[in-house]
């Protein structure tokens, strides 16, 4: 589904710090660990917005505070012009409704204890004024028809699907409530290949079936690539650049986004020789001690002294609104 241009999550100014204690009897704060720190973007109808970024940048702490599982430090998430940061108790629960998740892992997100006829249908037993009782049932077996799954096998216990399977269970019980918005909190990683491009068609299928919006949290540029609409690339906390799936794919502005694509597998042999692999030198910064400017000074080969003093906002530097956090574009 393409998107419709009209704005259905605005976050704006995000960060969350998480705070560092030393001590047992005599506790004291020596710190904080800022996992997010200043991210903005908007959200589109029919929209898939990619996050991509090494391990540790702050994708899934961002997720957690779009689902509102998180409370952050500061800043805003809207959906539907609606602030969910200050929403508390059945005011919380009503808009929830309207954005899930999709977890990374389907081995460990499914209850073992409970059916799947039961995980799936959980959420009508939180909102109950949405499905009858006697009609949930039989909601969850088509829920389950949705994504490919045999409605009869509402009984079965999560051991007996396969990784591939759980993931649809788990997709099922995301679509349960008919929401706008679903995060995809890396959700084919832990599944193999073949069944990585399976869940992806199925994600983009029940997008143009249900008009569904994705924030789509992943590590892998090239599944990213394939689903995304725009492309929102982290590190350390931040947002340092964001465009069109082409723009940052095709021409990549940010030092940061040229190493990682640089190193995306190149199927075809014959590539690979005359290919520029770009090699990033020292470990990422700990997010308990950025360091000052911008926070990829440290591993650029383009560094100068201002890079050090001042920090480069994300601001667009194209004429199609390609965003990018860099001194030397």
């Amino acid at each position: 589904m393409a998107a419709t241009g009209e704005p259905i999550l605005e976050v704006g100014g995000l960060v969350k710090h998480f705070p560092m204690y030393q001590g047992v009897v005599m506790r004291r704060r020596i710190g904080e660990i800022r996992a997010v720190d200043g991210v903005s973007f908007t959200l589109r109808r029919g929209e898939t917005l990619g996050i991509v970024g090494e391990s540790g940048c702050g994708k899934s702490t961002l997720a957690r505070l779009l689902m509102a599982l998180e409370r952050p430090t500061s800043g805003s998430v809207r959906i539907n012009g609606r602030e969910i940061t200050r929403a508390r108790g059945s005011e919380l629960r009503q808009v929830r409704r309207n954005i899930q998740m999709v977890m990374q892992d389907p081995y460990t997100s499914l209850n073992p204890r409970m059916t799947v006829g039961d995980i799936v249908g959980e959420p009508y037993e939180v909102h109950r004024k949405v499905v009858p009782k006697r009609e949930r049932r039989r909601m969850v077996q088509e829920l389950l028809e949705v994504v490919g799954l045999n409605p009869d096998h509402v009984d079965r216990y999560p051991h007996q699907f396969s990784g591939g399977q759980r993931q649809r269970v788990g997709i099922a019980r995301g679509l349960a409530l008919r929401p706008e918005i679903i995060i995809c909190d890396e959700p084919v990683s832990a599944l193999d290949v073949s069944i990585q491009a399976q869940v992806v068609n199925l994600l983009e299928r029940l997008q143009d079936e249900f008009g569904l919006a994705y924030v789509f949290i992943a590590h892998d540029l090239s599944v990213v690539r394939h689903v995304s609409d725009r492309i929102g690339v982290m590190y350390l906390g931040k947002l340092v650049e964001l465009g069109a799936e082409a723009d940052v794919c095709e021409r990549p502005a940010h030092p940061y986004t040229q190493a990682l694509l640089s190193a995306v597998p190149v199927p075809d042999p014959r590539g690979r020789e005359t290919r520029g692999r770009i090699v990033l030198q020292g470990d990422p910064p700990s997010p308990a001690n950025p360091p000052s400017g911008c926070r990829f000074r440290t591993r650029c080969w383009k560094a100068r002294d201002v890079c050090a003093e001042q920090e480069p906002p994300l601001q667009a530097r194209f004429s199609t609104g390609h965003a990018v956090a860099c001194h030397f574009v």
